[in-house]
């Protein structure tokens, strides 16, 4: 096999005959071959856009390597793993068991895509939050209804592909193993998400919704027994706690037990929308995309002060939505159907917040409490309902009111205030620093036809549950592997997934 790359137009990039024929000309062999995309990026620094294309090439006489596919075993009935949370990293580590011969036994607090569905429908419609099934609990945990962005920083390349390509093989597009930024959409992931739960039950593990963790008990450093909904209790032997960032009640629970805990760093700001044809203008130098370049995106970093504010889950063609947990808060993020084709672009902008800048940081709820008063905040100031706190961009800067609005993708509503009025100071004046740099990277960034909104608060988990770096078992409870974004060792749907991969491969 070789890999050969080079760069071409757009409309190249989708000609097979002209690819075919450059690919010809960069061969070291000679002889009839095969090619397969992959890598595909897009260069848009330059006004003529490129596209970086990588492929690999084959001899026709050798077969193309087939993409990764699940090979499960024989269950043992008598190994079980208990697994808490049905996100991506639940259900990976539900696959890996299944693959290592292993009974998954998972319970998940909120319900199945077809019934979560209604009630995320309740809340963008009538503002109605059920605190166990919404965005970010249910079948497929937050994950579900996010952009289902697959992009990740980890460098465990093989792990990274593995999921990738299990994704494809429950259902997904192939592109996601080529595109350097790749993406499912949000319309798409649910059916892939069933596909999995259902294949994880047809081979023979269990799958518990409606089903919360209320307690356990510990006994010689090791949980013998978990509680689930007060009245159910189950012998366990090894427990992956896989519960998500918003599971604020699994800390809780956790500080009750004695069970060690520490306050992590974090990010908390706003959430940004334009209009997807300016930022497309804006990227791609004057091109709107078309049938050749895709909704344009942006990836913006910056210091302001001693604290970096960066972009963060930056959906084009998408859609803010509303992601409480609970009546009493609001909370926002962002998603984006397969196509991007919404008019609207929208991304977190956010201040990256230590401990240290907090009151009682030695205290491991303290981002949690931080989390809670901006979010209680917002929920009153917005009308004690699901309308977001909103403010035109350029006003903002202005520390000026909007009098008025265009029109926002957030289906609730939005409600006008100023965001000094819901932000600490520190917040704030780092947000209007970073804005104005954005401004100098993508000129005209700062508009009134831009409107924030607030606040963009659940990046990442504000605790951390300690565990040992090479075996994940949590420093003092043997038996107990905190696991992905909940623990504070993810920040994403594939690192989430490799997360889940090796608790399960940890376990003896």
């Amino acid at each position: 096999m070789e890999e050969i790359s080079f760069y071409c137009t757009p409309e190249q990039a989708h000609d097979d005959e002209y690819l075919k024929s450059i690919i010809a000309k960069k061969r070291k062999k000679s002889g009839a071959f095969e090619f397969k995309w992959h890598k595909r990026s897009i260069d848009a620094r330059k006004k003529n856009i490129k596209v970086r294309c990588s492929f690999h090439v084959y001899k026709s006489s050798e077969p193309i390597p087939e993409t990764y596919k699940p090979k499960f075993k024989k269950l043992d009935p008598s190994k079980k793993i208990h697994i808490i949370g049905l996100g991506p990293a639940g259900i990976f580590a539900a696959l890996t068991a299944l693959e290592k011969g292993l009974k998954p036994i998972v319970y998940e607090r909120g319900k199945a895509v077809k019934d979560r569905i209604k009630d995320i429908g309740k809340l963008n419609r009538k503002g109605i939050v059920d605190p166990n099934s919404n965005y970010c609990f249910g079948e497929g945990g937050a994950g579900t209804y996010s952009d289902g962005k697959l992009y990740t920083r980890s460098k465990k390349r093989g792990a990274v592909r593995q999921v990738l390509e299990t994704f494809v093989h429950f259902g997904a597009n192939e592109d996601i193993l080529v595109e350097a930024h790749p993406h499912i959409g949000t319309n798409k992931l649910p059916r892939i998400v069933s596909a999995m739960t259902a294949k994880i039950v047809e081979m023979g593990g269990e799958i518990h919704f409606e089903h919360r963790l209320t307690d356990f008990t510990i006994e010689k450093d090791k949980i013998n027994s978990i509680t689930l909904n007060g009245n159910k209790t189950i012998a366990t032997e090894n427990l992956v706690l896989a519960t998500g960032h918003s599971a604020r009640d699994i800390f809780e629970l956790l500080h009750s037990k004695g069970v060690q805990l520490k306050a992590k760093p974090f990010a908390l700001g706003v959430r940004v929308e334009h209009s997807q044809k300016f930022i497309d203008q804006a990227q791609y130098h004057g091109r709107v995309n078309d049938d050749y370049v895709p909704p344009a995106s942006y990836r913006l970093v910056t210091q302001a002060g001693d604290k970096g504010v960066y972009s963060f889950c930056m959906c084009p063609g998408g859609i803010i939505a509303p992601c409480a947990t609970s009546d009493n808060e609001v909370v926002t993020n962002g998603w984006s159907p397969s196509k991007r084709n919404n008019p609207y672009a929208n991304s977190g902008i956010v201040v990256s917040i230590e401990p240290s800048d907090l009151k009682n940081p030695e205290n491991p709820f303290c981002g949690i409490e931080f989390q809670k008063q901006i979010e209680h905040k917002a929920w009153e100031l917005a009308g004690k309902n699901q309308k977001v706190p909103a403010q035109r961009l350029e006003d903002f800067i202005k520390s000026k009111k909007s009098e008025d609005f265009p029109r926002s993708s957030y289906q609730p509503g939005i409600e006008s205030i100023e965001m000094d009025d819901l932000f600490p100071k520190f917040i704030t004046e780092r947000l209007r620093s970073a804005f104005i740099d954005f401004n100098e990277k993508i000129p005209g960034f700062i508009t009134n036809d831009a409107v924030i909104h607030a606040p963009e608060s659940r990046t990442s988990s504000p605790i951390l549950i300690p565990r040992e770096k090479d075996t994940y078992r949590h420093v003092t409870i043997k038996n107990l592997f905190p696991c992905a974004e909940g623990a504070g060792y993810a920040g994403g749907i594939v690192s989430a997934a490799i997360d889940g991969i090796n608790c399960v491969h940890a376990v003896n």
